[in-house]
């Protein structure tokens, strides 16, 4: 199906630009496309820009991975009295839709300054945030810092570089694009532990500053070594194409997306506190947090190197169900604390599977230089789910050592409706 306006064919008088623009927006097959990226170098510098953009993303997405410990230290110590369990939880899932919901906004940044300007920009965010958030003293402070401002400077970072990889991979892209994002994983796990200890042993302040040196040093490297490729490809980078949502595989995809992000966030954010509520210590709680991001380190290479064998759109399905099929199984089993780090580890290898498939499958389905593009729109709709998902999750749960049933329940079953809308995509393809 053509993204064609109503309209477009009867009137003569529409420019030869607004006709380019609507072809660029029409799906073409996979094959078509492979022929587009015969000048796609699959390797050489791009494996440098694979681990700086796996060090950026440990440093934005594996800190938010780690928000699971500091809500269970906000929830078990009363930091902040008078604070309600649903604010604690919106903090972290702030963050999370910041970073997708001014995607826009940094795709416009990285039209008009470039790549490196967008990034230090990324960079005086995150470290601000931090920083800030180790004076907060009110629970407000921590959403405008912890929460908004860390979301923004981790739009800049993330976003700002996440097409880059598919400007240098081709048949490579889907692993290439895997193991980039098992930063993810691999920063949650080090800051989850990282942070566990720190809060012990030198307090909250101390843990935000020492985050935020570590933090912007990394970040400050890979913006000098990163390179994109936009003089070869020219990507369109429109900040919000409304045309996009008239294309139902673009909304099946979107769909997609929005509910693998709100069950991934439950999951990742839930499990700290789930551990303290069967009797787990607070070592315990950070461990099982620190094993999903461990799962997600590395099974996202693993779905990747196999989504560019099988298929972009098969893998992700499959990853889908394998995600409910956890959930649903083990994770309502775990009323022990064995079970629930098997749970951390098995699903682990298949959560948020979303984060490294969306570029390749939006590449598959609309082409190499409509990704910022796609992309942009794609970040912006989920914003709404992840930003409600852990305050959705604290109020479904209940007392007693079923207290996340519904939880636990509610993220299965997101994980089925995932599986069911990119299954959709296939015939269309």
């Amino acid at each position: 199906m053509s993204l064609v306006r109503p309209g477009s064919v009867r009137h003569p008088e529409r420019t030869e630009s607004n006709k380019e623009q609507d072809e660029e927006l029409n799906v073409r097959p996979v094959q078509q496309q492979k022929e587009e990226d015969l000048n796609i170098p699959d390797g050489g510098y791009g494996w440098v820009v694979v681990v700086c953009q796996l060090l950026i993303t440990a440093t934005t997405w594996g800190v938010n991975g780690s928000f699971g410990v500091f809500l269970d230290h906000y929830l078990t110590t009363n930091a902040f009295p008078g604070t309600s369990k649903i604010a604690n939880a919106f903090i972290g899932g702030l963050s999370i839709s910041q970073i997708t919901l001014i995607a826009p906004l940094v795709t416009f940044s990285t039209k008009i300054l470039g790549v490196r300007p967008t990034l230090c920009i990324g960079i005086v965010f995150e470290t601000a945030s931090l920083i800030a958030a180790s004076y907060a003293s009110r629970t407000w402070h921590l959403i405008v810092t912890q929460g908004l401002l860390f979301g923004w400077g981790c739009s800049f970072l993330y976003i700002g570089t996440y097409g880059i990889i598919p400007q240098w991979f081709s048949t490579k892209n889907g692993v290439a694009t895997g193991i980039a994002d098992s930063g993810s994983g691999l920063g949650g796990l080090i800051f989850s532990l990282g942070a566990r200890t720190m809060i012990s042993r030198l307090g909250l302040p101390w843990t935000f500053r020492i985050m935020a040196i570590a933090t912007g040093a990394v970040n400050s490297i890979c913006m000098a070594l990163i390179r994109h490729r936009n003089t070869e490809i020219q990507p369109r980078q429109h900040a919000f194409d409304y045309r996009l949502l008239k294309s139902a595989k673009f909304i099946l995809i979107s769909v997609w997306i929005c509910c693998s992000g709100l069950g991934y966030t439950v999951v990742l954010f839930s499990l700290p506190n789930n551990a303290i509520n069967i009797g787990a210590t607070a070592q315990q709680a950070a461990t099982v947090g620190a094993m999903a991001n461990l799962g997600m380190a590395v099974g996202r290479p693993i779905v990747g190197y196999f989504s560019d064998r099988v298929g972009r759109i098969n893998m992700s399905a499959l990853a889908s169900i394998l995600s409910a099929v956890f959930t649903l199984c083990l994770w309502t089993s775990g009323t022990s604390y064995g079970v629930l780090i098997a749970f951390s580890i098995l699903g682990g290898l298949v959560f948020g599977s979303f984060w490294p498939m969306t570029g390749p499958v939006l590449v598959d389905v609309f082409g190499t230089r409509m990704l910022p593009t796609t992309l942009s729109v794609s970040w912006t709709l989920v914003s709404i789910p992840t930003a409600f998902a852990e305050a959705i999750a604290l109020t479904l749960r209940r007392d007693g050592k079923s207290a996340y049933l519904f939880v636990q329940v509610f993220a299965g079953s997101n994980a089925g409706e995932e599986r069911k809308a990119i299954d959709a995509v296939k015939p269309s393809v």
